[in-house]
């Protein structure tokens, strides 16, 4: 596991160069995690990337983030092999709408890292792990983690969480339906992690876009309802 911990953190040093975030008070620290396994085709990659533009741009969401007291600082990343975790955008400040508007442009400009690598989920939560450790300080941090199926290359989430910084971390999903009988019952188990953690549901790639709004809102306004919401509901 020293190893382990090693090659995650020499991944993300040599990768990832410190941000200039805004000096005010931030109230979330937001780390999107976007599955590319060689499970995700490549009409399902679009439908996951364009849902999650739709999400951030859905009026709903801007205002969940521009009205709360403090600013949301976000990340994203793609993940699918033990060393297949790549940024997107790193940490943003979204203080406006402009902010909000540069971080979906860099989000549907991005190509693909990978296509052809397994799920190796464990290795994905270290680096979010160790991304939050470099991030900003805010008053709470999440990861937002998507997947459509489990674990099979490397150690479990499980071990992660034992061997990563994951203090006062909350990891929620969103387990993508269809390809899995038992993505859900997966992701309800070994991947949700921490104070008021959940899991959402997408009904395949189809309904990522209302999953994420839905999951999006329950993170930016600090929702504790249960293990689970109710799917196919917009909030609000």
């Amino acid at each position: 596991m020293r190893r382990v911990w090693a090659a995650v953190v020499t991944v993300l040093w040599i990768g990832l160069a410190g941000p200039a975030l805004a000096q005010s008070h931030c109230r979330l620290a937001l780390v999107l995690a976007l599955d590319v396994s060689s499970s995700v085709d490549a009409e399902e990659y679009i439908l996951q990337r364009d849902g999650l533009a739709a999400a951030l741009n859905d009026p709903l969401i801007r205002s969940a983030i521009l009205d709360g007291d403090g600013h949301v600082a976000m990340a994203i990343y793609e993940w699918s092999g033990r060393r297949q975790s790549a940024m997107v955008s790193n940490w943003t400040a979204l203080e406006d709408d402009a902010a909000i508007d540069g971080l979906i442009n860099r989000l549907v400009s991005a190509p693909r890292s990978h296509t052809r690598f397994p799920t190796a989920m464990g290795y994905a939560l270290g680096y979010g792990a160790m991304l939050l450790a470099r991030g900003p300080n805010c008053d709470r941090q999440v990861i937002d983690v998507s997947g459509d199926g489990e674990n099979n290359d490397g150690f479990p989430p499980r071990l992660a969480y034992k061997n990563f910084p994951f203090t006062n971390v909350t990891v929620n999903g969103l387990a993508v339906l269809g390809g899995s009988d038992d993505v859900l019952d997966y992701f309800q188990r070994e991947v949700r992690f921490g104070f008021g953690a959940f899991v959402e549901t997408s009904e395949g790639y189809q309904g990522y876009r209302e999953a994420m709004t839905r999951k999006l809102f329950r993170e930016l306004n600090d929702m504790i309802l249960g293990a689970r919401p109710v799917s196919g509901q917009r909030p609000g």
